[in-house]
């Protein structure tokens, strides 16, 4: 896809979702890549470092275009998840959650090996930029968004095969696991903001993730704009009514089943 095609599909995402922030054009920096030009560099441009979370933050809240290379980097996790150099073994023996947040160091080396990697040496950094402005093409696509959010794009990503989403969720690494798996397996994927995502980058409460791969992104506007004819749009007025009318399928469904006695007049 042309960038411009990027930037009218993160308008019309943005418009039809009512996302409170930016969906996140993000791409990998191969070995021998040069950083593009009018993207920031935490480390040469603000003088510290950032998390990845938080670069991402910055990206999806302010609009500015991220590269976070290996020197700008925080927190180790994602240096390990997205390949830019080698786990230790303090690592892989289980130290990074054990005793904090597991109950034995076997527990802690589970974590280690589960943690989705992509391969050590191939990529050096990590692009992110709005999908509505992004200067460069993107590999992947995240969404944070409100469950009811989440819903529609995961109606939109069903309507062109119908399979459900499965997928590994961790209360760790968002930055990782809302990511890595979809650019080693080509799918989507779902996350949870981490506890670093909402106390260090202002991840909300009510905020999930969803990373695409660009292609699914084309299949799900095609998908948005069919479904707006349907009646599935966000945001949709409460109602709370008995017996309500059911879409025709449901109500054949119904009939068929012969479950709902009508009842009788009084």
């Amino acid at each position: 896809m042309k960038l411009s095609t990027y930037h009218q599909y993160g308008e019309e995402l943005e418009r039809r979702l009512r996302l409170k922030t930016y969906p996140l054009a993000i791409r990998l920096l191969r070995e021998g890549e040069e950083v593009p030009d009018g993207l920031t560099r935490p480390m040469r441009d603000l003088g510290y470092h950032l998390s990845l979370c938080q670069a991402f933050q910055i990206s999806r809240r302010d609009g500015t275009p991220m590269a976070m290379l290996l020197e700008d980097m925080w927190c180790p996790e994602p240096v390990i998840g997205f390949g830019l150099l080698k786990p230790p073994e303090y690592f892989m023996e289980g130290n990074n959650r054990y005793p904090r947040d597991v109950s034995c160091p076997e527990a802690g080396r589970v974590y280690a090996e589960e943690l989705p990697k992509l391969p050590t040496g191939l990529y050096t950094g990590v692009l992110s930029a709005p999908l509505i402005t992004t200067p460069f093409e993107p590999e992947v696509v995240t969404f944070y968004c409100l469950p009811a959010q989440l819903s529609m794009l995961l109606l939109g990503r069903e309507y062109k095969d119908g399979h459900n989403l499965t997928c590994d969720v961790s209360s760790h690494a968002a930055c990782v696991y809302g990511i890595v798996p979809t650019l080693l397996n080509k799918r989507s994927q779902i996350g949870l903001p981490c506890r670093g995502d909402r106390y260090a980058a202002m991840a909300e409460d009510d905020e999930m993730l969803l990373t695409m791969t660009t292609q699914e992104l084309d299949e799900l506007v095609t998908a948005l704009r069919y479904l707006e004819t349907t009646g599935s749009v966000f945001p949709k007025g409460y109602r709370l009514q008995y017996e309500y009318p059911l879409p025709k399928p449901y109500q054949t469904m119904v009939d068929l089943m012969g479950y709902v006695t009508k009842a009788r007049d009084s």
